[in-house]
């Protein structure tokens, strides 16, 4: 099983019974699964503030069977894995958890309970330097709380980890994420699979801020992003950027039909009108009944080098453009004279379009909702007590 396979598979057992745990630690074996779990914590934790160096021995056990991992802490420096007990460092920490309890901290329920899951040794040993023992203290307090803060699910808003990232979809030249929050809630506590166009960060650098911020707020979520260039080094536990272009709709199906079916695609790539477009019609099929098809930066359809329309009224072939037939689209029912030739596949499955200022949320679910009877003429109204439009014309007129 590769690491990737692995992680997704554990985000599947936060509330899987104690048996279907154990089937895969049998078959995974409790070092890898206790590697998988680790990685997770520290892509989680906080940064850490304590000034005094920590090591942190974190515990693991499985029936009989006990994997530690010793964790260095300290601010200013990212939390690294050393390879054992430093005797240089005076301040060591031990925490103790069962693998099933960190299991479902990690993947379980946004608002379960967990307290009183796991052991803690706190400063195993007497400081011969009592004169540093408030600072010893604090450290310590600090590197635990710092360690735990990892160990969960819960995460702050969407703004705060826009903001911690480096994500633009906040406080920047946009303010995206109180819709995406509006319209992602119901999914933060699904296993879900999401795919953003554009990492960002262009030739030069390697992006991805929202990439991260996705994976962190959806703790049970698989993240992939997609880049015209190579950005595969952000690849970790949980995330995954592929190279391809969007205006190419053969790559994008023989990607969906890889990675997919998705519960989440944000489109935040090159914004050019006709990539919006391709992007949207080979992809919305491999969006998953429920889920949604983002499109950012809308404004670029009243831009002529996008290939938008200036002026206040765009062209059919913008991205507003399109929203615009997928509203028509949901209303094909209604269409006076009705169509001969079968729904296309927004017609029968688009059933949402809820537009903000440069952002929409398209949902995608079963548009079965049939018209008035076409039998219903103005006597069969009138048969239920109905005036036509007409007699309410003539009636608004005399008044």
């Amino acid at each position: 099983m590769t690491t990737e396979n692995l992680a997704e598979r554990l985000t599947l057992y936060g509330t899987a019974p104690d048996t279907e745990i154990a089937a895969l630690v049998k078959e995974t074996g409790l070092e890898r699964v206790v590697a998988a779990l680790v990685d997770e914590v520290l892509f989680r934790c906080d940064d850490p503030v304590n000034t005094t160096p920590v090591d942190i021995a974190l515990e693991v056990g499985h029936g009989e069977e006990t994997h530690r991992t010793v964790l260095r802490m300290s601010r200013g420096e990212p939390i690294r894995v050393i390879g054992g007990d430093d005797p240089s460092v005076v301040i060591r920490r031990h925490l103790q958890f069962a693998l099933t309890d960190l299991v479902r901290r990690l993947y379980g329920p946004l608002h379960a309970q967990h307290s009183g899951d796991f052991t803690d040794v706190f400063l195993p040993d007497r400081p011969d330097d009592l004169s540093r023992l408030r600072d010893i203290l604090d450290s310590t307090h600090q590197a635990g709380g710092t360690l735990l803060s990892g160990c969960t699910a819960q995460a702050p808003g969407l703004g705060a980890l826009s903001v911690r990232y480096g994500s633009d979809k906040w406080a920047s030249f946009h303010w995206y994420t109180q819709h995406y929050e509006n319209h992602f809630a119901k999914y933060r506590d699904r296993p879900v699979r999401i795919l953003e166009i554009g990492i960002g960060g262009y030739a030069d650098d390697l992006g991805g801020p929202s990439l991260k911020m996705w994976k962190r707020y959806f703790h049970r979520g698989m993240v992939f992003g997609l880049d015209l260039f190579d950005k595969s080094a952000l690849d970790q536990s949980r995330l995954r950027a592929l190279t391809g272009d969007q205006g190419d709709p053969t790559a994008l199906r023989e990607l969906a039909a890889e990675h997919g079916p998705f519960d989440i695609v944000i489109d935040d790539g090159s914004h050019e009108n006709e990539h919006v477009r391709v992007s949207f019609d080979a992809l919305f099929p491999y969006v998953r009944p429920g889920g949604l098809y983002v499109i950012e930066d809308l404004q670029t359809s009243y831009w002529p080098r996008f290939g938008g329309t200036s002026g206040p009224v765009t062209a059919p072939d913008t991205s507003v453009g399109l929203l615009k037939r997928l509203l028509d689209d949901i209303h094909y029912a209604e269409f006076d004279p009705k169509p001969d030739e079968p729904r296309t596949i927004t017609q029968s499955e688009v059933i949402g379009v809820h537009t903000y200022h440069n952002i929409a949320f398209v949902e995608k679910g079963v548009n079965g909702e049939t018209s008035i009877p076409a039998w219903m003429d103005d006597e069969a109204w009138k048969a239920l007590g109905a005036i036509t439009p007409e007699e309410g014309r003539e009636e608004a007129q005399s008044r």
